[in-house]
């Protein structure tokens, strides 16, 4: 059968129905009618898609496979056919191995003709282990190798397989495996395999001691010749004892972290102190602990961080659904899913990207028609990737559609009296009015999505995560619209300074340069608001004026501080400068939200309060004086 994409939609109704029967049963709750017709109606699509008659089903299979129905008594001898007879122990699986990989290796020495799995010890999925091996099998193996080759191929999992190998026409062993086995497995091998009922009436007097004296030689636990294959498995096993995967709950990681931030700041009081005392030994211990606390830190912060392909894959679904029912043809390519980023940042990330994937989808790509009469391919793309930039992650969501219509978004803004008819905006800043509450251009609200509608939303989350979002686009090429994260929400390495009474902290990968404002600097400065550094002109906001902060008499040394954020820089003019500083992020409270420009606050080892500045947003705030 091929796998086509009305196959594959198919195969998700299957999986929602599952799913909803699982669910039912996990709770006790009967299946409701709608959910039967539904199961019932899913069976029927299932068979209409199965192959018609034996003769579509035979072309199907390759060449090299045969059907068991279609083994012929004469095609093999009984020097070349061997009876395999296997169990494995119950934590077989934790050997690394699959049994299908074995059923593999035996295809490539002969010809299975035979496979009857043994199913007398499943127990009922109320007491099922998932990760026990309750399955066995009866095998007729037709190969002209030898009985060590067959072995061999047992040679890495010995010790996690009950395993019986002889010739077909072998009745002394096949006794000894009957007596070995379950009880009813003579029934099994008449009724299944080409044994007849006369081969087991001549039954010889075999003891059990016999029996297991026979199964410990039947496989031998290292050939003389080969002793480095042993030593190997054995460091093989060795180095996969050191290393292993363990499943904690988020709850611990989360609590690990915030006694990490504790750790932090106090660490922070401990230096304050020992440079007061100017006790050169408590400071040599103070420096070394805050080095080790660091690289702890680093360690603690890398157990969150997790890769965000997971949850990009997860959209497949959602992107497959929208285009189905919008009668588009999209494909969805993901870009840069090994790109780690904090797991809470993900999660609230979540449904941000289908509102923004879902708008790309619906009012993005065109119809696949109008996509053929433009030139385009009838089929649209959508790209989601991401990327580390600067000390941030970058997520892009692109899409090759129609693109956004400027002058019907700037008509709608100032219908909306969001912009002034007079003000005089850039491309960028008219394709980010569709973030403004309730603006839409699109004809019809659909109930999958609107450029515009609920878009305000989507830009309040990402600055919630501390993000910005922004959005480029051209006619009739597509849009793209790019967010920015932190890699983390908890502890940031930070810069702080000092503005009139109050301290504060610059994300530290932010910072280009720090200036001290000398004589020649200040005069350049003098009645305007930019900075000449090594001939570049660069925007100077001046903190103190901003939060209009009280001069103090003391603070007669100026220094200016070079942000760069993405492609644009300006310069922070400060009072003082402490240096790094290890930053536990701290909200603030709703009284503050409205504040520009800061993006939280963090307590300093004195006990003071120390407020982090936003950095994109003091320079969207510079970039609209028109500087």
């Amino acid at each position: 059968m091929i796998l086509d994409a009305q196959l594959a939609s198919l195969f998700m109704e299957v999986k929602d129905i599952t799913s909803s029967m699982v669910e039912a049963s996990v709770n006790s709750e009967e299946l409701s009618e709608d959910l039967n017709q539904n199961i019932v109606n899913i069976g029927k699509k299932l068979l209409e898609n199965m192959p018609g008659n034996e003769t579509e089903a035979q072309s199907l299979l390759s060449e090299n496979e045969v059907l068991p129905t279609d083994i012929v008594e004469d095609s093999f001898t009984n020097d070349d056919l061997w009876h395999i007879s296997l169990r494995f122990s119950d934590d077989f699986f934790n050997s690394g191995m699959d049994i299908v990989a074995i059923f593999i290796f035996f295809r490539k020495l002969g010809e299975i003709l035979l496979n009857i799995p043994v199913i007398d010890k499943v127990p009922l999925i109320s007491d099922l282990e998932p990760h026990a091996t309750y399955i066995g099998f009866e095998m007729d193996f037709q190969s002209d190798c030898s009985y060590d080759e067959i072995i061999e191929i047992f040679e890495f999992v010995e010790d996690d397989v009950d395993l019986i190998v002889f010739k077909h026409d072998d009745k002394k062993s096949l006794q000894q495996m009957l007596l070995a086995r379950e009880d009813n497995l003579k029934e099994i091998l008449v009724q299944n395999c080409s044994y007849e009922e006369t081969f087991f009436e001549d039954k010889q007097d075999i003891k059990k001691e016999e029996v297991i004296e026979e199964k410990t030689q039947a496989v031998p636990a290292v050939k003389k010749d080969e002793p480095k294959k042993a030593e190997a498995k054995k460091a093989v096993s060795k180095e996969n004892q050191s290393t292993f995967t363990l499943r904690v709950d988020s709850l611990k990681v989360d609590l690990l972290i915030n006694k990490m931030s504790e750790l932090v700041i106090q660490n922070a009081k401990i230096m304050d102190i020992a440079e007061s005392r100017g006790d050169d030994d408590l400071e040599e211990i103070s420096d070394t602990f805050s080095l080790l606390l660091e690289e702890v830190r680093d360690a603690v912060m890398d157990i969150r961080m997790v890769q965000v392909k997971d949850s990009f894959v997860k959209f497949r679904r959602i992107v497959n659904d929208t285009a189905k029912k919008l009668g588009k043809d999209i494909e969805f390519i993901i870009e840069g899913g090994e790109t780690e980023l904090d797991k809470s940042v993900v999660e609230k990330l979540s449904d941000p990207l289908v509102h923004m994937l879902r708008n790309s989808i619906d009012h993005g790509v065109e119809m696949p028609d109008v996509r053929t009469s433009n030139g385009k391919n009838a089929k649209g793309s959508v790209y989601l990737r991401a990327y580390p930039d600067a000390g941030t992650i970058v997520i892009e969501i692109e899409d090759d559609g129609a693109g956004i219509n400027k002058d019907a978004v700037l008509k709608k803004a100032i219908s909306n009296g969001v912009v002034n008819e007079s003000d005089n905006l850039s491309d960028k800043e008219i394709y980010k009015l569709i973030f403004s509450a309730g603006l839409s251009t699109a004809q019809e609200v659909s109930n999958i999505s609107g450029r515009g509608v609920g878009m305000d939303v989507v830009r309040k989350n990402i600055e919630q995560l501390r993000g910005t979002i922004d959005v480029d686009s051209s006619i009739g090429k597509g849009s793209k619209i790019t967010i920015r994260l932190p890699l983390t929400l908890a502890i940031i390495d930070g810069f702080l300074v000092q503005v009139g009474n109050t301290k504060y902290i610059i994300p530290l990968d932010m910072i280009s340069e720090c200036i001290e404002l000398t004589d020649e600097y200040k005069s350049g400065i003098k009645g305007a608001n930019t900075i000449n550094v090594r001939g570049d002109v660069i925007p100077l906001l001046d903190i103190r004026g901003f939060y209009d902060e009280e001069s103090c008499e003391e603070q007669v040394r100026k220094n200016a501080i070079i942000v760069r954020y993405v492609n644009e820089m300006i310069a922070l003019q400060v009072d003082e400068l402490y240096g790094e500083q290890q930053t536990v992020i701290k909200p603030l409270g709703d009284i503050f939200e409205k504040v520009p420009g800061i993006s939280g606050s963090s307590i300093l080892g004195s006990g003071e309060v120390a407020l982090i500045l936003d950095i994109p947003k003091l320079i969207e705030y510079q970039i609209k004086q028109g500087v």
